[in-house]
């Protein structure tokens, strides 16, 4: 069996690493998506995030427009976790040498990310760093406000709400250690680079009063909802959304426990969104992608999965 541990990604590693970064820096809602800072009658918020070794994907196939989308999706869509509207972004793109027409076609996709958020960029920084990068990095950082009475936080969650999953658009932008590990990219490799679907619009469409908590599921998969929900509750999950098939390949090919699976994927699930479970229906109707009721919240702690029993 293959885990995103021996691919060279230690999870556990990595939440006690920030556990310690947060101790030091104590920022205000600490562990969330992110973090705020007063502006008036407005929390602003800024978010950082990279494409990863999705690069790679990038490198192999010679394709580049795409993982701008993929940088931007990273950001805007953990900006959105507290409910705030991403409003401006910066780039930071390190290569390893200028190669002008690669860089105008990572910059395509950084502007169509931008497009789809309706985030303005506003400024960017490019480093030729052939002592340090093997191909390209990128990386963006992202403002977004909110009004403080509207602010998302996750403190209202409560026994009995549910969890409605929202689709994702395929793998996003991790877990590509352990997928390039286990795929061959010749085959898979244009799956692997479908962007990460960008949430802002049809989530600031829907949030309201009847929202308790929203998550964006990236690394580390169903472990992201501890994030958002009281420590003293969990959630179960008893109907996940049915994974579309890269992540089949990459289980079957990895030989990968399903447990392993929700621990470092998305599984089909990019976002989620903890309501009351009365106004779940009317805010799944204000959704443009596919998504479905696939759990609730429970006092037991813990993320658990019924049908494949066990816990994260």
């Amino acid at each position: 069996m293959t885990t995103y541990k021996e691919a060279g990604v230690d999870i556990n590693l990595e939440d006690k690493a920030i556990k310690g970064i947060l101790s030091v820096l104590k920022t205000k809602l600490s562990g969330h998506f992110a973090g705020i800072v007063e502006f008036g009658e407005y929390y602003l918020t800024m978010c950082t995030d990279g494409v990863g070794s999705k690069v790679m994907v990038a490198e192999h196939l010679k394709k580049y427009d795409t993982v701008g989308i993929d940088m931007v999706a990273m950001v805007v869509n953990d900006a959105i976790c507290i409910g705030a509207k991403p409003i401006a972004l910066v780039d930071y793109l390190a290569v390893e040498k200028v190669e002008p027409d690669k860089v105008e076609e990572i910059m395509e996709g950084v502007a169509e990310g931008a497009k789809q958020s309706g985030c303005e960029v506003i400024s960017g920084e490019t480093a030729t760093l052939p002592e340090v990068i093997k191909g390209f990095d990128l990386a963006g950082t992202c403002l977004g406000v909110v009004k403080k009475n509207e602010i998302v936080t996750g403190e209202k969650i409560e026994e009995g709400d549910v969890i409605i999953g929202v689709e994702s658009s395929g793998i996003h932008s991790n877990g590509l250690t352990l997928a390039r590990k286990v795929l061959d990219l010749d085959e898979w490799g244009a799956e692997l680079l479908t962007p990460t679907r960008i949430y802002v619009k049809e989530i600031l469409n829907i949030l309201g009063p009847e929202v308790h908590g929203l998550s964006n599921i990236t690394g580390g998969g169903l472990r992201k909802i501890k994030r958002i929900i009281p420590k003293s509750m969990g959630a179960e999950i008893t109907d996940p959304i049915d994974p579309p098939k890269i992540f089949r390949a990459i289980q079957n090919h990895g030989k990968i426990s399903p447990k392993e699976m929700y621990e470092t994927f998305n599984m089909g699930m990019g976002f989620c969104i903890i309501s009351k479970a009365s106004a779940a229906e009317e805010i799944m109707k204000g959704l443009k992608s596919k998504a479905q009721i696939v759990g609730s919240i429970t006092k037991t702690p813990g993320i658990s999965l019924k049908s494949k029993d066990f816990v994260v």
